[in-house]
């Protein structure tokens, strides 16, 4: 491999020759660091799939099976060492896991506000015929 050729600009000219050799440095080091293996966004998109599936698995079933797919192909990507991918599918797992629970949640408000608009009308027309 040939070494890096930087071409000399008259700013180079006037930098200290260590204040170059640990910016190599710190670019060779960077270049050699390898991605951490994502551990905890995998437990963290794991654990919203688990929380999101009791109650949102009949009323966002959509968002929740995403969130499974992505989960499962996180996993998948972990055992094959593609960490950059296993995170991003982890963090895209617990955004849509994260997003059918607050479906779901949703949903029910919206059924308990019918429930409680219906007995208010109810109410109302009993007191209108007394």
């Amino acid at each position: 491999m040939r070494p890096l050729a930087l071409p000399v600009t008259p700013s180079l000219r006037r930098m200290p020759w260590t204040a170059l050799a640990a910016a190599a440095l710190v670019a060779l080091l960077s270049a050699c660091a390898s991605e951490s293996p994502p551990r905890s966004q995998l437990a963290v998109g794991q654990a919203a799939v688990d929380r999101a599936t009791g109650p949102a698995a009949a009323e966002a079933p959509v968002e929740l099976a995403m969130a499974r797919d992505k989960i499962a192909r996180a996993n998948v990507a972990y055992a094959n060492k593609d960490y950059a991918l296993a995170r991003q599918l982890a963090e895209q797992a617990d955004a849509d896991a994260t997003l059918a629970e607050a479906q779901a949640r949703s949903l029910r408000s919206d059924r308990a506000l019918t429930a409680v608009r219906d007995s208010i009308r109810q109410l109302r027309e009993e007191m209108a015929r007394k």
